[in-house]
């Protein structure tokens, strides 16, 4: 009967049933033998010391092979070759040999960033991230570009749990519906519980197309965050407490010296694409972000000693191509996946003769070709102006031309959305205005104010401004065609539409004149413009100069000890 007894605890044990179930189970049994038996098979001894580790990736956006990354070493630029699922893949499977008790989350935009993407609409990605074995995931800010619906199915068919806090369906007429996923998960190790809060970019309705969104209510995480912290840690009892980010890391910040963050220790952060490498320790938690385009792992170890968290440690791990070997499966997986659109993503529609890269807050390569090819397509128009995108792999490597390719599938990269092209007129008031406002939008001594997103890029105008002045009052000079700018005159604009934005909107400027769309799209532009002018040299050109600062500033975030590198 005893031995009975003892397979049947056990197999309670082998199906994860709790240990308060199956106490109440053994309250009738005398034998203290059986219930050491039990408590030895599924939890940890106080007396043991054990490591687990949680690894993140985040801000992929679809880069499925290996690619050039910009590296800022010794004060000056360098190129390596980093990233690619399959390489990714070979570096967890070590890692999960190694790191036996390890915890694998991705915390955002994974279906949006590439042609292959736009293609299938994200499709093609689900089965290679499920391939890829996560454990757990956190819908970015890019999760809506298809629209609700389809983020719903993109998310639903990836084979991990999915959590998210603050993100609701939309009745109508500002009613809040429930949460769009589960707001929390626990992770169970030896007995230890590891709980994790997710939160996404609140201001996605804002930053983005506003139809992208439509259809979901944001709030922001400090709503009800108070209320999950207190729950996972006292009636779920959790040893340590995570949220799994995609805020940014300003944001992330902020939110890291709110007291609705006492009781979480750790934000595993993402949507900027920020490289923390030492955690950046704020009043109530620690924050870190790992980069983007798959080109870095963060790791944190947690040490457990008689069941509690003692210690913890952070790294961030290059994917160094040169160090891995594909591997295999997902090689084939990733090639299967392209196979019917490789032919056109490979297709070189033009050349560069210096790198293409987009890291630089002021002014960088990539957005300097966009605004020369408006300008080109557009000579009439005054302004030409490009949004203050982050996303967009560099591009470094030479072919047999000696010269920089240029792909039909970078055009997707550095412009994932082919919006059309709109013009307007405003006055030189309104322009004041509009810089003053994107540059608090990036610079903003209050961190919860930042946006996340570098300066604008224009061409036809030259800005003279002090990033760290008070709000209002940065710029210090404007010219228009070489002319300084009269407030009172109106000057032509032009910018990509934005799907949902009102009529007189244009790159977040507001009462614009005479607004409307031209017959040509962004991608339509790009290859008008290389077709006809490759190879380009698009250096920038300093339109943009700040005063304060350096003309070479990689990242917005200020007031921490933190450097991009």
């Amino acid at each position: 009967m005893a031995e009975d007894r003892r397979k049947f605890i056990k197999n309670l044990g082998a199906l994860g049933i709790g240990l308060g179930f199956a106490g109440n189970l053994m309250a009738g049994d005398n034998e203290s033998s059986e219930n050491e038996e039990f408590a030895e098979a599924n939890c940890a001894k106080e007396s043991d010391e054990f490591t687990i580790t949680i690894l993140q990736t985040t801000d992929v956006h679809c880069q499925i092979y290996p690619h050039d990354e910009l590296f800022w070493e010794d004060n000056q630029i360098k190129f390596r070759k980093t990233g690619g699922y399959a390489q990714m893949a070979t570096y967890f499977d070590q890692l999960k040999k190694k790191y036996p008790d390890s915890f694998l989350i991705d915390t955002g935009d994974m279906f949006q960033g590439s042609e292959l993407s736009v293609k299938t609409t994200g499709e093609a990605f689900v089965p290679i991230l499920n391939a890829l074995n996560y454990d757990l995931y956190l819908p970015g800010n890019w999760e809506v570009i298809y629209g609700k619906r389809k983020m719903q199915t993109l998310m639903g068919g990836l084979s991990a749990p999915k959590i998210c806090a603050n993100l609701y369906h939309d009745l109508g007429e500002g009613k809040r519906g429930e949460l769009v996923f589960q707001p929390y998960h626990i992770w169970t190790v030896k007995g230890v519980k590891i709980g994790f809060l997710g939160y996404t970019d609140h201001l996605v309705p804002l930053r983005q197309s506003p139809n992208y969104s439509k259809g979901i209510i944001y709030t922001k995480p400090e709503d009800n965050l108070a209320y999950y912290v207190d729950l996972l840690k006292n009636q779920e009892q959790c040893q340590f407490i995570a949220i799994i980010g995609h805020l940014g890391l300003s944001q992330q910040i902020n939110l890291a010296n709110l007291p609705e963050c006492e009781g979480v220790d750790y934000i595993l952060g993402g949507d900027t694409h920020e490289r923390v490498r030492v955690p950046i320790q704020c009043k109530y938690s620690k924050v870190v972000e790992p980069g983007a385009f798959g080109s870095f792992i963060g790791k944190l170890d947690l040490k457990i000693k008689q069941g509690k968290v003692v210690g913890d440690s952070y790294e961030l791990l290059e994917v160094a191509e040169a160090k891995l070997k594909p591997k295999k499966s997902i090689q084939t997986l990733l090639e299967e996946k392209e196979h019917l659109y490789a032919d056109n993503i490979n297709k070189v529609i033009g050349y560069s003769t210096i790198p293409l890269y987009r890291y630089f807050v002021i002014e960088n390569p990539i957005d300097t070709m966009i605004v020369d090819a408006l300008k080109w397509k557009f000579p009439e128009i005054n302004i030409a102006l490009s949004n203050g995108f982050r996303f967009c792999p560099p591009r470094s490597t030479p072919d047999e031309t000696g010269n920089i390719p240029i792909t039909n599938g970078y055009i997707y990269d550095m412009l994932p959305v082919d919006s059309t092209v709109r013009t307007g007129v405003v006055t030189g008031q309104q322009l004041k205005d509009w810089l003053e406002k994107e540059l608090n939008n990036v610079f903003a001594k209050d961190a919860s104010k930042r946006f996340g997103g570098w300066v604008v890029k224009f061409k036809g105008m030259k800005v003279e401004f002090k990033a760290f002045g008070e709000s209002g009052q940065r710029v210090e000079s404007i010219k228009v065609n070489d002319q300084p700018i009269d407030l009172t005159t109106e000057y032509s604009v032009l910018a990509c539409e934005r799907d949902g934005d009102p009529d007189d909107v244009l790159c977040r400027m507001k009462g614009v004149k005479q607004a409307k769309n031209t017959k040509s799209t962004l991608h339509q532009v790009m290859l008008e413009y290389l077709a006809a002018n490759s190879p380009v040299t698009p250096t920038p050109p300093k339109n943009a100069i700040v005063l304060d600062a350096s003309q070479d500033l990689l990242t917005q975030v200020s007031g921490v000890d933190y450097k991009f590198y």
